[in-house]
């Protein structure tokens, strides 16, 4: 049997070869993004990105919740930066980053200036999942540095969009070779170790793959990408097995590196029916990357999103973790900080083994009346295992978008997608490519 051939694959992969399982998971991916999105509409970082793409990447396709309009490349890079924004999206264990913010914001300015088809969107998206998840694992396996989902994003937006576009065979290697050369090879550390806006690279991923597509069309060479021409061992199950039905999902809008710890917290908090003024200090044992997690006292929303104590601090003191949770004014409340700063993070050799497939934590109480109550090993919620129910992905989507949206705007997007591969994409681009009236 010969190997598979990834760019056959992007190519040609039809509607009929998806299951309905695939589909309703494409369908929900998007969805969740798009939540994700609204949610971090009104963060300092969208506001920036939104303006700058106006001003710079002039063109006539409309952004995403904005009035203004851009190039698709121009768009594509705000959108990406938008749902960045938030630290809610869904990721891929493996990669140790996210597929689909990258994807999902390349795919919409170039779909809408193709006037597409639900169902060719749809099979794009995955098209994109299945060669981002394999780029991933490639570049990560076989490079030192660990890099932002943006490097490898670049390539698999490029996927999705050369599927939609129905290239050619040459022009698609070219693209290829073109998003991953210039995909912004950022240092994923750096930005844990100073949390700022430029996150996880997915914005300038995806503008890159606009951009790779955009240039390859017009006879623009690139060497071949060897993430997918020389990583054979990474793509022997390529139409065998769907790594879209593999992702995780985010319950909390913060690193998933800081979800196990959250989780041992809440269990403990619910379990001893306590209240934060009954803990004294928490106690987080976990893998080294969580540990790095170090922002005791954020100054914005970023350095929140990018702490392991801060949103552990808040999940005690209010039982959940929300985006005005770790946002303005919620960043200096006091019992919150006082925990947080009372935080002691150890590293722990058992979850680092497991790393980055399983992320594991354990937490421990040390109350005020002398007891330590310890949380046993923990896991994020919503891992592959234990995956979602479509319900309560779309309860998420709701808490994120009513209140920026609008109930009747959130209810169209919800409704569009749900039925997006019996319409065309119009159906669901004119609720988001049109401002938010606060």
């Amino acid at each position: 049997m010969s190997a598979p051939d990834p760019i056959a694959f992007i190519l040609n992969t039809g509607w009929d070869d998806l299951s309905s399982n695939v589909v309703e998971t494409s369908k929900l991916n998007l969805l969740d993004t798009l939540g994700v999105a609204a949610g971090g509409y009104q963060t300092r970082t969208s506001q920036i990105i939104r303006e700058v793409a106006s001003e710079e990447f002039g063109g006539a396709v409309p952004m995403l919740f904005d009035h203004r309009s851009a190039s698709a490349s121009g768009v594509a890079l705000a959108a990406g930066m938008m749902i960045d924004s938030l630290d809610g999206h869904d990721g891929f264990n493996p990669a140790k980053g996210h597929i689909g913010c990258p994807l999902i914001s390349a795919l919409l300015p170039v779909a809408y200036q193709l006037e597409a088809s639900g169902q060719d969107f749809l099979t794009a998206i995955v098209v994109g999942y299945e060669v981002g998840a394999r780029t991933s694992m490639a570049q990560h396996g076989t490079c030192p540095d660990y890099h932002t989902s943006g490097s490898w994003g670049a390539v698999a937006a490029v996927a999705g969009i050369a599927h939609l576009m129905k290239l050619d065979r040459e022009t698609t290697r070219h693209a290829l070779g073109i998003a991953e050369y210039h995909g912004p090879r950022s240092q994923m550390m750096r930005c844990i170790d100073y949390p700022t806006m430029v996150k996880d690279g997915s914005g300038w991923g995806a503008m890159c793959a606009v951009s790779a597509v955009k240039l390859a069309t017009k006879g623009f060479t690139g060497a071949p990408a060897l993430t997918i021409e020389h990583a054979p061992e990474y793509w022997a199950d390529l139409g065998d097995r769907w790594y879209i039905l593999e992702q995780y999902y985010k319950p909390y809008p913060v690193c998933r590196w800081a979800q196990a710890p959250i989780e041992g917290v809440l269990s403990l908090k619910q379990k001893h029916n306590l209240t934060s003024q009954d803990v004294a200090k928490i106690e987080v044992s976990t893998f080294h990357e969580s540990v790095r997690l170090a922002t005791m006292e954020p100054k914005s929303s970023d350095e929140a999103q990018y702490s392991t104590s801060f949103p552990c601090a808040v999940a005690m003191v209010k039982g959940d973790v929300t985006p005005a949770d770790i946002a303005d004014d919620a960043l200096s409340d006091p019992e919150v900080l006082r925990l947080s700063r009372a935080m002691v993070m150890s590293e722990d050799e058992k979850a680092n083994e497991v790393f980055p497939g399983t992320r594991i934590a354990q937490v421990t109480l040390h109350l005020t009346d002398g007891r330590a109550l310890d949380s046993g090993w923990m896991q994020p919620k919503w891992d592959p295992s234990c995956p979602p129910s479509p319900d309560e992905l779309k309860d998420k989507f709701r808490k994120l978008a009513i209140p920026v949206l609008g109930e009747d705007r959130a209810k169209s997007i919800e409704a569009a997608v749900g039925n997006l591969e019996a319409s065309k994409l119009s159906t669901l681009t004119e609720h988001l490519f049109q401002p938010i009236n606060n």
